[in-house]
């Protein structure tokens, strides 16, 4: 008893100086938050009620609340209860347990592309150096993975260990931001606020709980997610507070501490979740524009080139309309210009095309993404979006017929068309693969038929006099049709293609005989005669 009382003083004693204060629980009803039960999800209701109903705490957390707080619907929702992760998996028939170092549930509802996924956390302890050595792991991955830890926070004060359960006060405490520290009930219809986050919504304003340079230091992370806020948010009105953004720039070094593959999906989050471009002006605007990670900072730096420029353009427009992105489209992109310059450079030294495109996207793996993620799935997709883009050049024989069936066909068209929109191809070329992509096999079998009769008109066209010129001399290499066979002449005619095949042949004779029949009128004349 007389352990525990002193246990309390310290405690008090702790909260005064800010090591161990948790805020003050304060409920805000329906009259006061002035939330719109209709913007939220059912599924989530659900989640909740069946915790509830099993006698553990639970909530509606984090950004949906915010969104909530601001009248929006929010695109996600998840969920923090008392719960564990075993706990909440028995009670739901389609959960999954995910994670490692953040052990967290999935809620699974519907199939297929219209499937929800409801995201359910279990309330989490605040640890500080000092409290972190008497914990013992209580999870079956902590146990192994953290055995010969003594602190659940290292020397620099970077938390190690998140998988240890707490009260909703500490929940709350170790959460970033106060707009995003607040618990709902949508059964009682009550907001649970511990740091005034309702009226930093009022405010507008991005502000961390507790001591900004102490919280990133605890997980530098905390870094990039101030930014990706700051940039989400900035629409809407919102601020980062002085003192949250004070020390970012200084703090951007203990991201050094941070694995590089954590640092790759974080950088992803800042890229794909709807403001692309206003992440980049955040990291200038706070003096990050280089040294978070280096594939970001080449971002950064390209950002207002017209071709990635319009990447970012195009991925923020398609996350406002609730259409996936890949980050593969986003990464082949912003790379584009390496591979392009490699591919040249090899063209330079006589390699053949398809071996030289090869080889130039190996030596960028290499030189700006490593083993990160550039040799799984999403250097994988990468790769074909390149590979794909001579052979939409290709337009005869069976080629666009099985390009056209390429499970990625769609992202290398789509990077073909931004291509096309800043110049370095033709808009016609986008036009043919737009209408191709769109027909049924018999007008995909017209649409190459016409186009290589074009394309034999175009190289039986009567060739300028010797010292004359014309528009069509003038022409650059790249509007020009290819011939069939990679060189300079046509290949023959088919039989009865208009024709020509026999005219041709004709004329071949005909010019063997001696000059004195040069004068006389031959059977081809005029519209009908063949070109020189």
């Amino acid at each position: 008893m007389i352990k525990a009382f002193i246990d309390r003083l310290i405690d008090k004693a702790r909260g005064s100086n800010g090591r161990k204060a948790f805020g003050r629980r304060v409920e805000h009803g329906p009259q006061a938050h002035g939330i719109n039960p209709a913007l939220v999800d059912e599924r989530a209701t659900t989640v909740v009620r069946t915790l509830k109903e099993a006698g553990y705490e639970a909530y509606i957390v984090g950004g949906a609340v915010r969104d909530l707080l601001l009248g929006l619907k929010p695109k996600d929702f998840d969920v923090a209860t008392s719960a564990t992760p075993e706990q909440v998996k028995a009670l739901f028939r389609r959960a999954f347990i995910i994670g490692r170092r953040f052990r967290i549930v999935h809620v699974v509802f519907g199939r297929g592309r219209d499937h929800e996924v409801i995201e359910v956390s279990t309330f989490r302890a605040y640890l500080d150096n000092e409290s972190a050595e008497h914990v013992g792991g209580n999870e079956r991955t902590s146990r192994r993975e953290l055995a010969g830890l003594q602190h659940a926070v290292d020397a620099h004060g970077r938390v190690l260990r998140d998988n240890v359960w707490g009260p909703q006060e500490e929940d709350a405490a170790r959460r970033d931001f106060t707009v995003n520290a607040m618990y709902y009930d949508p059964e009682t219809r009550t907001v649970v606020d511990y740091h005034n986050g309702m009226a930093d919504v009022q405010k507008k304003l991005i502000r961390m709980i507790g001591d900004a340079a102490q919280r990133y230091r605890e997980d530098p992370v905390r870094v990039i997610r101030a930014v990706r806020f700051g940039a989400k948010l900035s629409r809407l009105g919102f601020k980062l507070e002085p003192k949250t953004a004070r020390p970012l720039a200084e703090a951007k070094d203990w991201l050094a501490d941070v694995p590089q593959s954590r640092l790759f999906d974080e950088m992803l989050k800042l890229l794909q979740t709807g403001h692309a471009l206003a992440s980049v002006e955040q990291l200038r605007k706070l003096g990050l524009a280089s040294g978070i990670y280096p594939l970001l900072d080449l971002v950064v730096q390209r950002a207002d080139q017209p071709f990635v420029k319009a990447a970012l353009q195009d991925t923020d427009r398609r996350v406002d309309e609730s259409k996936p992105v890949a980050p593969s489209f986003l990464l082949a992109c912003v790379l584009w210009q390496d591979v392009l310059a490699g591919w040249q450079q090899r063209l330079a030294h006589k390699e053949h095309a398809f071996p030289a495109l090869q080889g130039a996207i190996d030596e960028v793996f290499d030189a700006r993404i490593g083993e990160v993620s550039g040799r799984g799935k999403l250097g994988a997709d990468m790769r074909e979006i390149w590979m794909m883009q001579p052979r939409f050049e290709r337009r005869s024989g069976n080629s666009p017929f099985t390009l056209v069936e390429q499970s990625r066909f769609r992202a290398g068209f789509d990077f073909l068309r931004l291509r096309a929109d800043i110049g370095e191809v033709e808009e016609e070329l986008v036009d043919w693969w737009q209408a191709f992509s769109q027909a049924d096999d018999s007008a995909r079998e017209d649409l190459v038929r016409q186009l290589r009769a074009e394309q034999q008109r175009a190289r039986r066209a009567p060739r300028p006099a010797r010292g004359t010129s014309s528009d069509t001399s003038a022409a650059p290499p790249a509007s020009r049709p290819a011939t069939a066979n990679g060189g300079g002449a046509a290949p023959p005619a088919e039989p009865g293609a208009d024709g020509a095949s026999a005219v041709t042949k004709k004329r071949r004779r005909r010019r063997r005989k001696p000059a004195a029949d040069a004068g006389g009128s031959g059977p081809a004349t005029g519209a009908d005669a063949p070109a020189d």
